[in-house]
This record gives C-alpha cells, sequence and structure tokens, in this order.
C-alpha cells in the first residue's frame, strides 16, 4: 500500500493481513451515513445485477461516485451510469471522512459500492481485481446485521480464516491482502437494529482508474 497519510488510524487487530477496526463508527455516525444512502438510493434505486452466467445475486446493488460497479452476461466491470441511464450520485462526506481516517493515502476512491444482503444472501469467494491499480486499498464499511467474513488467498484453495463483522466495524484490504480472495459466508439475521428490517449494508470504497 502507498501510505502517504499520515493521519491513518491503527487498526485493532489484523487477520490475514486485513485490518479491522472494530465498532469504528458509533450510533450516530451510522445513522448519519443512513440518511445519506436513503438520498443516495433515491436517485440510483437498489437492483439485483445478473452474473455473467446469466444468474442473479442474492445481493442487492447501488453505487455512488464516478463509476459503480455492474455485472451483466458482458462480464463483470465498473460503468459510469446506473442500469436507468443516471450517472451514479457523488459518495457522500460521511464516507469519504471514513476512507480519510483508514485508508492511509490521500488519493480519494471514485466508487462506492452499496451491497445490500437480506437474510439468505452471501457472497462467494472472489478478488477484487477489476481496478487499474492494485496498490490502492479497498476500504470496507459494515451496516446492521453481524456477517460472517471469510479470508483466503491470491490462488484458490487452501485454509481460510473467518471473522465476525459487525455494525460500526470497518476493514481495510491492502499491500499484500489486496488480491486475496474473500467472502460472506452468512448474515446472522436480526443480530442489529439499526435497520428496521434487519439486513446487513457493506459499502466498499475503491479506487478504480
Amino acid at each position: 500500500m502507498s501510505c502517504d497519510n499520515p493521519s491513518k488510524s491503527k487498526p485493532d487487530f489484523t487477520l490475514g493481513g486485513f485490518e479491522f477496526y472494530s465498532a469504528l463508527l458509533d450510533s450516530d455516525e451510522q445513522q448519519g451515513i443512513l440518511a445519506d444512502l436513503r438520498k443516495v438510493i433515491a436517485k440510483a434505486p437498489m437492483f439485483r445485477p445478473m452474473t455473467p452466467m446469466g444468474k442473479p445475486m442474492s445481493v442487492q446493488m447501488s453505487s455512488a461516485g464516478t463509476y459503480g460497479w455492474y455485472t451483466d452476461k458482458q462480464g463483470y466491470r465498473y460503468a459510469t451510469k446506473h442500469p436507468n441511464g443516471t450517472k451514479w450520485p457523488p459518495i457522500p462526506p460521511s464516507i469519504l471522512s471514513i476512507w480519510d481516517r483508514v485508508s492511509g493515502v490521500s488519493k480519494q476512491p471514485e466508487c462506492c459500492l452499496i451491497n445490500f444482503y437480506g437474510q439468505e444472501a452471501k457472497m462467494g469467494m472472489h478478488q477484487d481485481k477489476d481496478e487499474a491499480d492494485f496498490r490502492w486499498p479497498v476500504v470496507s464499511i459494515s451496516l446492521g446485521d453481524d456477517a460472517r467474513f471469510r479470508i483466503g488467498h491470491e490462488n484458490r484453495g487452501g485454509k481460510t480464516q473467518t471473522a465476525t463483522l459487525r455494525s460500526g466495524d470497518v476493514m481495510v484490504m491492502g499491500g499484500d491482502a489486496r488480491l486475496k480472495h474473500h467472502g460472506v459466508d452468512r448474515i446472522d439475521f436480526g443480530t442489529s437494529l439499526l435497520l428496521p428490517k434487519g439486513g446487513r449494508i457493506n459499502l466498499t470504497l475503491r479506487v478504480v482508474d
């Protein structure tokens, strides 16, 4: 990771090269981010993308920033517009401030991917590798119900490690961990009261270009 921001906070612990900040966001901060996300989603509604194999993903998705992440039969990629044809809304300052606290870099993210996990949603083991330069970290923000997060290796297979991500937790994937496989095995539905109907929102901030 290109560490050029001396104000970077120190993580509570590291697992598999992933940096974990437990309960970094208090209740008021989480509620403020939710309010900002509602404004984003009003302009860029959540949708359920299709994988290149033609199967719908179990998560619902939207984005903010210059780019949004997208997938369909043409493959995985970043796009400058929502499927409805409109540009993605800007990333709210409340979310950008978290990047500034933990990323360790001064370059700003160009995409905030918004994933909503319902009771049965999960995310298979994958790498974040659609970006142009892997020197820049990915910052992940958890809101709502607990998630069982799995960490693997750059190559598929081998022994994995797991951690529980709770509402208000922030995680940084950079350096040697930047291209490690990772995924979400399950959501422990009902473990948080943040979202009135339950579920988990995961925000991932990325530098795309």
